[in-house]
This record gives C-alpha cells, sequence and structure tokens, in this order.
C-alpha cells in the first residue's frame, strides 16, 4: 500500500457580518442579536517545513485539484469565495511580505484578506492494488483566538481510478455538509454572543503597585477597578476571573466582539488590549502590552 499524503490546506473564511444591532460602549460592542452572517471564503495552502507558501501550488497540480475542490463545495452552500492566486499576486505586488518567515506570510495574508475563520484541511492521497482513494480532514477555527469551530473527516471510497478530481470531489462532498452546518452554528454563537480571550495582568519586579494598592479618584484597590472596568468593556459583559493574587489576576475568559460597529472592521484583541493599555495609563500607572494569538498580557511597571 503506498499512501501520497498532500500536505496540508488551509482556507482562511472571511465572514462579513451584516444588519448588526450591537450598541457600543467605551471599548466594545455589547448590544443584541444579529439577523444575517454572509460568509466569504479565500482557500489557501499550508506549507511543511522547506516549502513556500507563495509557490507550493505551483508544484503540485493535486493541491490545485484538491483546494478548487473544497472551493467549489462552499461556494454549494452559497458561500463567496476569494481568489487565493489573486491575493497572493496583488501582495506581492505590492510587496507586503517583509520576510521569508512561513509564519509571518500567513499572518500577513491573513491580515490582508480580513478573514475571521480559517479552515485547515489535509487531504491524502491512498494508492493501492485495490484501487486509489482520497481522505479529507477539515478542522475550522476562529483567527483571531484560534479556538476550534469545527472538525469532519470526510473520505471518497477506494476506486480504480487516478482522476484525483472526481475522488477529491466525493471526499469533499462526504463531509462537506456537515462540516458547514456546525461551523456555521458556532460562528453565529461568537457573533451573537462574543469571542474568548485570556487577559494576564501581572507587575514589573520593581513596580511599586500590586492588585491591592489603592489606585484613581475612587481611591478603589486595582483589582476592583479591574473587576468593573471589565464589567462595562467586556462583550455584553461576560467575562470570568480564574484567579486573582497580590501580584497577578487572569481572566480566563473575556468575550469580545466579532465586529466593530463604529467602523464595521473586525474587533481582535489587539483592539481590546490598546482600550485596557489607555485604561491603566488613565489611572496613572505604566503599562506594558504583549499579545500572543488570544492571550493578552498586560505588566505594570
Amino acid at each position: 500500500m503506498k499512501y501520497k499524503c498532500i500536505h496540508y490546506i488551509v482556507l482562511f473564511v472571511t465572514f462579513c457580518v451584516t444588519n448588526f444591532a450591537f450598541s457600543q460602549n467605551a471599548a466594545t460592542n455589547s448590544g443584541g442579536q444579529v439577523a444575517t452572517v454572509q460568509p466569504k471564503i479565500m482557500v489557501i495552502p499550508y506549507t511543511r517545513e522547506g516549502e513556500d507558501l507563495r509557490t507550493v501550488l505551483e508544484e503540485d497540480p493535486n493541491k490545485r485539484i484538491a483546494i478548487t475542490k473544497i472551493k467549489e463545495g462552499f461556494d454549494s452552500r452559497g458561500f463567496t469565495t476569494v481568489d487565493f492566486i489573486a491575493k497572493l499576486k496583488a501582495a506581492k505586488d505590492n510587496h507586503v511580505f517583509t520576510s521569508d518567515n512561513q509564519t509571518d506570510i500567513k499572518a500577513q495574508i491573513v491580515q490582508m484578506s480580513g478573514a475571521d475563520v480559517y479552515v485547515q484541511a489535509e487531504v491524502i492521497i491512498d494508492q493501492s492494488g485495490s484501487g486509489n482513494s482520497v481522505k479529507l480532514i477539515l478542522t475550522g477555527y476562529e483567527a483571531s483566538t484560534g479556538n476550534s469551530l469545527a472538525n469532519k473527516v470526510g473520505e471518497s471510497g477506494r476506486f480504480y481510478t487516478e482522476d484525483y478530481n472526481k475522488l477529491a470531489s466525493k471526499a469533499v462532498e462526504s463531509c462537506i455538509q456537515d462540516f458547514l452546518n456546525v461551523m456555521q452554528a458556532k460562528f453565529t454563537d461568537i457573533v451573537n454572543n462574543g469571542k474568548s480571550v485570556i487577559v494576564d495582568i501581572s507587575f514589573d519586579a520593581g513596580s511599586q503597585h500590586n492588585m491591592t494598592s489603592e489606585i484613581g479618584s475612587d481611591g478603589l484597590p486595582l483589582s476592583d477597578q479591574i473587576e468593573a472596568w471589565m464589567e462595562k468593556n467586556a462583550f455584553k459583559n461576560n467575562y470570568h476571573i480564574q484567579g486573582t493574587t497580590d501580584l497577578k489576576m487572569i481572566l480566563d475568559d473575556v468575550k469580545i466582539p466579532l465586529k466593530d460597529q463604529a467602523t464595521g472592521n473586525n474587533y481582535n484583541p489587539n483592539k481590546f488590549a490598546l482600550e485596557l493599555f489607555k485604561f491603566f495609563k488613565g489611572l496613572g500607572l505604566q503599562p506594558a502590552k504583549d499579545i500572543k494569538s488570544s492571550t493578552i498580557y498586560i505588566t505594570i511597571k
């Protein structure tokens, strides 16, 4: 039995959300339900070590076939799709890529696309004496947080053919409907209830402050100031404090909105971190911030 792996394919999914009923507070949207979610999808290849995201499709026709068939599967459900090759060419022409690091390249394409969700698909060709088959493993993630939305395995069945176009199509057809149903339901939940980020607040070794420091015009302890701010600014006032000590507070599930009502642009952890940074500055503190995926780190100097 011989296996040929077509590596990974990553589908970056931009969901354009319309008909918002959100109300705007100081930092986030905190209103009601969303009536319509209109998705837009861009399919791009994932690269293994030694492969270049910018050229990988040129070297393997099976990858192009698989990407096309997955794209068509989304099209059949009414999703609008974006041509990755065209976006990639525009990025090259505009000298968007600032390094050859594949992680940076992927992040830059995500930013350009405005993606809210990406779907990773592993496509495997199985060649044997009893016939050939294609297996498809789909996993969907919320782009700005990395939280999983859905996963599904599809298989073409085994046939005496080397028409991988048809085999890829059968694999997509076997799982795409269930996959999209789950992903759509979870994404709609994000639209209505927000997406989760972690907030880790600590103090520099030389800081003169801690969580019990009485700060601000009302003289409340800093831990209470933070909780009051979160209650006002977390999406629909939804947050959870994992624990608080004199030198640290961890909020392990703070909800932020999908879209910014004022601009209609994607709302991401960077924007929430900026509002939190300004809150600490307003208290007369000297914060530093760092964002890694869905975790916001605030260090008070």
